[in-house]
Formats: structure tokens, C-alpha cells, sequence
């Protein structure tokens, strides 16, 4: 995987702006993959970031860029304990939900719609998708909108400018190390 396109797919995550990121992988061999994830994860982990692989078939993998301090927090709050409990986690804390949504993953080549709780959206529009698919959303960014479109507006802006940024300052030599903000 080539540093560019981590930054291109994640970097908001990097700069702790969201607490995950989920983006695609092509690798040739799932040696080489997973030899490639454990090196990123060498250089990530002291930044407070794990990279890991969701589902990986045929030369294509799914990866979850994420800050598990972040993960944790995010996990506490009511409204997505309510919703994970309702999608039957037993278990809201970091590592059992990693491990259920890994295993939904690997159930079908489906997405798992509470995957939004682990992407930073809102649980109103995590919920509001899950309730309504295509119906009735009021924007789409980073994610459909059900809830505040306004906040919601100001995330797409203010992750996109973020992505740019990150961009230009790794063309202009900037390491992914650099980029990688501490929390």
C-alpha cells in the first residue's frame, strides 16, 4: 500500500479529526499484505493508530484505520450502546465490538451498516440509513445525512480540507509519521 493512498483514504483519522477510517487495499499476496499492515502498524502505533485488515478475499482487503482511545469513547455513548445492542452486541467495549464487526464482515461480502459508529457519523444518521436507505436523507457527504445536515456540511468541508492539506504537505516531503498527529 503506498503511503499516498492511506493519506488520501484516511487523513482525518491521522490528524484526529474522526476516530476511523474504512478504505480498500489491493495486494498480491496475503503474506505480503499482511507483512505490509504489521510494518505500517511498527510506525503508526506509537501515534496512537491500528491498522487492521476487516476482510481480506482475493487480492482485495478492507482496511480500519483507527485511534482506539477514540474507539472507546465513541463506544460509551448512549445513543451507540443503544444501537449496537439493537444490531445483538452483547458487548460494547473496543475490543468485542472490533471482533463482532470483524466477524460481520467475513459473514457475506456486505458492509455492516453500524460500521458508521466506527467511522465517527453521527448515530442519528447511522441509524436513520439503516431505517431508510435512500429515503428521506438530507445531504450526502462522507455519509448520508438524516440529522444535522448543517453540522454535517461543516464535517464534509472541514474532512476534505484536511485531505488536501495532508496531500500537499506529503508532496512536499512530509513523512506519514509527521502527518500522523498523537493523541
Amino acid at each position: 500500500m503506498s503511503e499516498q493512498s492511506l493519506i488520501r483514504n484516511a487523513a482525518p483519522t491521522l490528524a484526529g479529526l474522526k476516530t476511523g477510517s474504512l478504505f480498500p487495499f489491493r495486494y498480491e499476496t496475503r503474506t505480503q499484505a499482511l507483512w505490509e499492515l504489521r510494518s505500517l502498524n511498527r510506525r503508526l502505533t506509537p501515534k496512537g493508530l491500528r491498522l487492521l485488515p476487516l476482510r481480506m478475499t482475493n487480492g482485495f482487503a478492507v482496511l480500519y484505520l483507527y485511534r482506539p482511545t477514540q474507539l472507546q469513547k465513541d463506544l460509551q455513548d448512549p445513543k451507540t450502546v443503544c444501537l449496537l445492542k439493537e444490531q445483538g452486541y452483547a458487548d460494547c467495549s473496543e475490543k468485542a465490538c472490533l471482533r463482532e464487526l470483524y466477524r460481520r464482515f467475513n459473514l457475506d461480502s456486505g458492509f455492516p451498516h453500524e460500521v458508521g459508529l466506527f467511522l465517527s457519523y453521527p448515530p442519528e444518521d447511522v441509524r436513520g440509513f439503516m431505517e431508510h436507505r435512500d429515503q428521506g436523507c438530507k445531504c450526502v457527504g462522507c455519509w448520508k445525512v438524516y440529522g444535522d445536515e448543517r453540522a454535517a456540511r461543516c464535517t464534509f468541508a472541514q474532512f476534505k480540507h484536511c485531505t488536501n492539506c495532508y496531500l500537499r504537505q506529503y508532496a512536499q516531503g512530509k513523512s506519514l509519521e509527521q502527518l500522523a498527529v498523537k493523541i
